[in-house]
C-alpha cells in the first residue's frame, strides 16, 4: 500500500519519501518556505548578525527597554514569533559593548537603550541588508497573521480564558447564560461596526 503512495511521490518529482520521523519531501518543501528568511532551518528566525541589526535598528528608531523590544518583533511578526529575553538581552548588552548603542537611562535593573551615533553610522552601511530582513519580517508577518493583530490575538485568547475559567467554577444559571450570550453579542455587533 505505501509503495503506491512512494511511487506516485516520486513521479512528481518528490524524490525518497522517508518515514515521519525523518526528513523527506514535506520537511523540505516546509524547510524551503523559509529559506530566504531563516538560512535554511524552519525555527531560526533570522542569520547569525541579523537579530542584532534588527535590535539596533529599533533603538535607532525609538529608544526602547528589552521587554518593548521584544514586544515590537512580535507584532511586526504577527504573533509568529517573538525572540527570548535569552537572546534579546545578551545582543543589547553585545551592542553596548561594541560602541553601537548606549543606555541612555536606567531606573534599576531597567535599562532604556539607544543606537550611538557609531551604531547609526553602521545601519546606515548596512541599509540594503536591513531594508532585506524587514521586507522579509513583514512578508512572514503577513504569513503568520494574514491580517490578524496580535492584540485581536491577545483579545480572543482572554475571552477563551474567561470563558473556561468561569464554566469550571460551576454549572450556569438559564440567567447567566443569556448575560453572557448578551455581553458576546454586544461584543460582536460592536466589532460589526468598526
Amino acid at each position: 500500500m505505501f509503495e503506491h503512495f512512494r511511487e506516485r511521490l516520486e513521479e512528481h518529482g518528490h524524490g525518497e519519501c522517508r518515514h515521519r520521523h525523518g526528513r523527506g519531501w514535506w520537511d523540505d518543501h516546509r524547510r524551503d518556505r523559509w529559506e530566504g528568511f531563516a538560512g535554511g532551518g524552519r525555527e531560526r528566525m533570522f542569520d547569525n548578525g541579523q537579530l542584532r541589526l534588527v535590535i539596533l535598528q529599533l533603538i535607532a528608531d525609538k529608544p526602547s527597554y528589552g521587554y518593548e523590544i521584544i514586544k515590537a518583533i512580535e507584532e511586526r511578526l504577527s504573533g509568529g514569533y517573538a525572540p527570548s529575553p535569552g537572546v534579546v538581552y545578551p545582543t543589547l548588552t553585545l551592542l553596548e559593548e561594541e560602541g553601537l548603542a548606549t543606555v541612555a537611562s536606567a531606573e534599576g535593573n531597567k535599562k532604556l537603550y539607544t543606537a550611538t551615533d557609531e551604531g547609526k553610522a553602521h545601519l546606515k552601511t548596512n541599509q540594503a541588508l536591513l531594508k532585506a530582513i524587514f521586507g522579509r519580517m513583514h512578508e512572514a508577518g503577513r504569513m503568520f497573521g494574514r491580517g490578524k493583530s496580535p492584540q485581536i490575538k491577545r483579545a480572543i485568547m482572554n475571552l477563551k480564558f474567561a470563558m473556561r475559567m468561569r464554566m469550571e467554577r460551576g454549572t450556569l444559571t438559564a440567567e447567566q447564560m443569556g448575560k453572557i450570550a448578551e455581553a458576546i453579542d454586544a461584543a460582536a455587533r460592536a466589532i460589526d461596526e468598526v
